[in-house]
């Protein structure tokens, strides 16, 4: 049987840093992925995201929460750069609310159950628009062995997105898939993507690093009937704030101290 073991590798500070061995760096004419961007958390901490819908950001669950200290972030330290590359981005919003799946758990010991959960939804402030930026379509799952591809930002690659186009879904475990993608620290919420069709879809998010048998994976999550928990949950949050007139600053998850093996 092969052995999955979890990599402590919470999200850093954006620093530049080796370049070596990285997926290759997106083409500025390639602005088919504009869509995907950098998700900043205030401070040093960045995560990455994609539009779902003009308005609406597919992330990791985790990314919401301090690294240090487990609190949820005030949705005023979160902003959305689209296409972010060299210190411009293609769309930059604000963020209205944001929601974590019902059934994530901040305050959990790092499982594969725990991961499988680890998704969350971004609202921004103002819609993104152009023919750049279109959303993302998504689709629940991918198989095992089928070619995927991941966009994401990282620790050495802050400023423009890379791309490893040339992974695979290696197996499936827990509503979690096992990805021979590589990533970096910051690739946390990045999308997953199968091209059935030459189309891209987003058939998974990153959630961690790991490693079988001595090789580094990634960990995404599966979207299945999660994505629909999500999308309800994100419904139920704008009822409530319809209710009541105003967005409480946390809407889904509780402040913890736990780390977990994330990128």
């Amino acid at each position: 049987m092969r052995r999955l073991s979890l990599i402590l590798a919470m999200m850093l500070p954006l620093a530049a840093g080796a370049q070596d061995g990285a997926p290759r760096l997106l083409d500025t004419a390639e602005a088919g992925w504009k869509a995907v961007g950098r998700l900043d958390l205030g401070g040093d901490n960045f995560c990455t995201g994609a539009l779902v819908a003009p308005e609406i950001v597919l992330t990791a669950a985790h990314c919401l929460f301090d690294p240090d200290s487990g609190a949820r972030l005030e949705v005023e330290a979160v902003t959305f750069r689209a296409g972010w590359r060299g210190g411009r981005a293609a769309a930059e919003r604000g963020v209205r609310r944001a929601v974590v799946h019902p059934r994530y758990d901040n305050d959990a010991a790092t499982t594969m159950t725990r991961m499988a959960n680890d998704l969350a939804l971004v609202e921004l402030d103002r819609p993104v628009a152009g023919a750049a930026l279109q959303p993302f379509a998504t689709a629940r799952t991918a198989r095992r062995g089928d070619a995927v591809g991941v966009v994401s930002y990282g620790r050495a690659r802050a400023e423009a997105p890379v791309f490893d186009e040339g992974c695979a879904v290696m197996q499936q475990r827990a509503g979690v898939m096992v990805l021979s993608c590589a990533v970096d620290f910051g690739a946390s919420g990045a999308p997953v993507f199968a091209f059935d069709g030459g189309v891209p879809r987003i058939v998974s998010v990153v959630s961690a690093k790991a490693r079988v048998d001595r090789r580094d994976v990634a960990l995404g999550i599966v979207l299945g009937a999660q994505i629909d928990a999500l999308h309800a949950e994100l419904a139920e949050a704008r009822a409530r704030d319809a209710a009541f007139g105003s967005a409480p600053e946390v809407l889904a998850g509780e402040a913890g101290e736990t780390r977990l093996a994330y990128p």
